[in-house]
């Protein structure tokens, strides 16, 4: 079979898979997000029966998915809204990030792991997934919510955390001027760029979204609309942070003019069906034969992502005088990891902070895709709880 005839085949199973997936879900009253990823299990490498042949081509766009569902996030959402949360989501987020560390700090110390290893898995277990977050507010009609504007916007600012983290993980023991600096001048770089095209788009867009509503012509609104979006996107990858939040701040910009409900309107289609796809590439990436495996692992993991983080941002919200229903509510939300705890395993990894898990895991081949190996979806009293592992190679003699 050529290359695109393989490509087609395998979207068919994708999306295929997502259906029978989603429609089993919604028969069992379980979140969407469940079913696609058990779809993609069922056409992974790791199952019988039909199996997707390259996995890389979902995944890249499967990152549409994620622009997309960001997007609508911010159009949802408005700068009131945002400041509405700032103190919790600016002070807080960046309190629960460290309470996290220190809570893998206590358990490496509990297990004997040196404090670089206890450090980085509590990092890596302290961002949550904005993503599988927001679908699953919106699937509950509590997006609007005091605390999913609460959980929104703690994640946000853990995403941005995770550039602090990178920097500083490999130089655990060791943080030097250099790294200090280099973490400064990231920051210097994103708000510099960032800050005068922000302030130049609040200006422009919300006029020229009502302008593009005026023409009447709904394929050159959605064009004008996407275009946005992943321009934004772009734009702050290039300065070194996310696409996530690109777009997020891109939908920002759009809700504060009047043509927001359009937008979102036009784009619930495309986005639905990239998300869709999103959550059957990551299906296709899971061995269940890790999960029982490696049963030891995969229960401290899961004891410090849902018992430990659930304590952690309880507290966090409750010391900001929020009701104690929000804090539980936030709590319960934040019980998870995300898809940037990826690349802080990957960084960590690359440090030699998690060599202590390598002989009992398995070897990667070097030439593999970074990639996630199992993912745990728990549900429960109409919640989701993602935890997501990916085995660390040996250390290096």
């Amino acid at each position: 079979m050529t290359v695109e005839t393989t490509f087609y085949r395998d979207l068919a199973y994708v999306f295929g898979a997502a259906v029978v997936g989603g429609a089993v879900a919604r028969g069992l009253r379980q979140p969407l997000i469940l079913g696609y990823v058990l779809g993609g299990i069922l056409v992974g490498p790791f199952t019988p029966g039909p199996t997707v042949a390259d996995v890389h081509h979902f995944e890249v766009l499967a990152e549409i998915g994620v622009i997309l569902l960001m997007y609508s996030i911010g159009l949802e959402f408005s700068f009131r809204d945002l400041l509405g949360v700032k103190w919790v989501a600016i002070v807080g987020a960046p309190l629960g990030i460290l309470l996290s560390i220190a809570l893998g700090l206590g358990v490496g110390a509990l297990l004997g792991w040196n404090w670089q290893c206890g450090v980085a898995v509590g990092a890596i277990i302290s961002v949550a997934s904005t993503m599988v977050l927001s679908r699953f507010l919106t699937e509950r009609g509590q997006f609007r919510s005091e605390q999913g504007q609460v959980m929104i916007g703690i994640t946000l600012v853990e995403d941005l955390a995770v550039v602090v983290l990178t920097i500083l993980l490999p130089s655990l023991g060791d943080i030097s001027r250099d790294r200090v600096l280099a973490l400064g001048l990231a920051f210097g770089k994103a708000l510099l760029i960032l800050a005068p095209v922000t302030f130049v788009a609040y200006k422009v867009v919300p006029p020229l979204m009502q302008r593009v509503q005026r023409a009447a012509n709904p394929e050159f609104f959605v064009l004008v609309a996407l275009a946005l979006g992943f321009l934004t996107a772009a734009l702050t990858q290039a300065v070194g942070l996310s696409l996530a939040l690109g777009a997020f701040l891109a939908g920002l910009l759009v809700s504060e003019s009047s043509v927001a409900h359009e937008t979102m309107n036009h784009l619930l289609p495309l986005r639905d069906a990239f998300v869709a796809l999103f959550f059957v590439t990551m299906g296709i990436l899971v061995n269940p034969r890790i999960l029982v495996s490696q049963p030891s692992l995969l229960l401290m993991i899961v004891a410090m992502v849902v018992a430990g983080k659930f304590v952690i941002w309880w507290l966090v919200v409750k010391l900001f005088r929020y009701p104690n229903r929000t804090a539980l509510m936030v709590g319960i939300g934040l019980t998870q990891i995300g898809e940037f705890s990826y690349v802080l395993v990957r960084v960590a990894r690359d440090a030699h902070h998690l060599g202590r898990f390598g002989p009992h895991l398995p070897h990667q081949r070097p030439s593999d895709p970074l990639r996630p190996r199992a993912i745990c979806s728990l549900s429960c009293n109409n919640l989701t709880i993602t935890v997501v592992l990916r085995p660390a190679p040996a250390s290096p003699p």
